[in-house]
């Protein structure tokens, strides 16, 4: 989950990392009473508050030195948005006099299965252009998650960075409090780019946070149902799942998927593109589904417009194909079978799946291709 620059610079600012002064404005807002409330005004940064990549290249960062200036882009940025994505929140920053900009991150390196801390006085553009024009300008330090980030281990990155004296000491805070908040929010990537280095020190002029989903039930005030609709990056249907504890992904196909386990279900996925169907979306009931979860994922399949018939793939493991069964006629007995529905099921009790399955009327196929092609066909020509 990413995290809006203002949610990411609260954190920052809340564990003593140097933010510029801003506020954050809707469109509804009156811009100059809110600023003067926080004694600001221009020039001031106006920032599109969207969780797109290039945000700045694309017209959502810019540089308001009047106040008609600063009225005339905020609406700009309200009405034609970035990258077609229109934002609800500006970030109207102080702008931040500076000569330097530096480039800071933790990111999680899976090839490693360490947290890698990356460092470079090229900052200001993205991480891929300076690795891909200025290898030898990126300073990169493993972290064992066991022992954390050490003092000594921060300021070894920042005298290969040039650093030292009172500068390297706060190098060395805000290195090893940039890998508290990683650590803290189980964060896939914190990231300061650019860093900004002033007369009074260092300043996060922008600031990244991506959160493992895993992990978001541990940080319910991050992942709130507002904040995620806010966010933009889920879809209506995806939020209905959501609320329901379901993994699901809204595709552009017509062929509703269910399967448990995320490589099944990804495998179901390319058994459907296989037959020349379309899948319609994602949907992991995950291991050990009980009855009501299933019932409830094709309850959701039901009232998924896009789905014209459903596949449901299931390899009992920890998962009972009997619970599975049960759940499919429960949602069948209570809401009637309102879509064509392929199921193949196989594995730990799928005898006694198949057998329910069968006395409600509904076939059990044991080959996986069969059952895709079946689905496809039922469902027709996907617009």
């Amino acid at each position: 989950m990413k995290l809006f620059e203002y949610e990411a610079k609260e954190i920052f600012k809340s564990y003593g990392i140097p933010v510029p002064r801003g506020v954050v404005v809707s469109k509804d807002d009156n811009i100059r009473e809110v600023l003067s409330r926080e004694n600001l005004e221009p020039p001031v940064v106006v920032k599109a508050q969207v969780l797109v990549g290039g945000r700045g290249k694309a017209g959502g960062v810019k540089i308001a030195r009047t106040w008609s200036d600063l009225e005339r882009i905020a609406e700009n940025m309200f009405t034609s948005g970035v990258k077609g994505v229109k934002p609800r929140l500006l970030l109207i920053e102080e702008l931040v006099e500076h000569d330097t900009e530096l480039y800071l991150s933790v990111v999680l390196d899976r090839a490693s299965r360490r947290p890698l801390v990356l460092a470079s006085t090229e900052g200001g553009v993205d991480i891929e252009e300076i690795a891909r024009e200025k290898p030898e300008a990126i300073h990169r330090l493993h972290v064992d998650p066991f022992v954390g980030l050490r003092g000594y281990m921060a300021r070894k990155l920042g005298k290969q960075l040039g650093f030292n004296g009172r500068l390297l000491t706060r190098f060395e805070a805000l290195t090893t409090t940039l890998y508290r908040i990683f650590a803290a929010l189980d964060a896939e990537l914190a990231e300061i780019n650019p860093l900004a280095l002033t007369s009074d020190g260092f300043v996060a002029l922008d600031a990244k946070i991506i959160i493992d989903d895993n992990a978001l039930w541990r940080h319910s005030d991050l992942a709130s149902e507002g904040r995620l609709e806010l966010s933009g990056e889920y879809t209506e249907w995806e939020l209905y799942a959501r609320r329901r504890g379901l993994a699901f992904v809204e595709l552009e196909g017509c062929i509703g998927i269910m399967g448990n386990g995320a490589g099944l279900t990804m495998a179901t996925m390319d058994l459907v593109l296989m037959q020349g169907g379309k899948p319609a979306n994602f949907l992991d009931i995950g291991g050990g589904a009980s009855a009501e979860r299933v019932k409830t994922a094709l309850e959701l399949l039901y009232k998924y417009p896009k789905a014209k018939s459903i596949f449901i793939n299931i390899f009992g493991g920890i998962t009972r194909g009997d619970e599975v069964a049960k759940g499919i006629v429960a949602a069948v007995s209570e809401l009637g079978q309102q879509k064509p529905i392929v199921v193949r099921l196989s594995g730990t009790r799928a005898k006694e799946g198949k057998e329910i399955l069968e006395k409600a009327g509904i076939v059990a196929y044991e080959d996986p291709l069969e059952a895709a092609k079946k689905a496809v066909e039922l469902a027709g020509e996907c617009k």
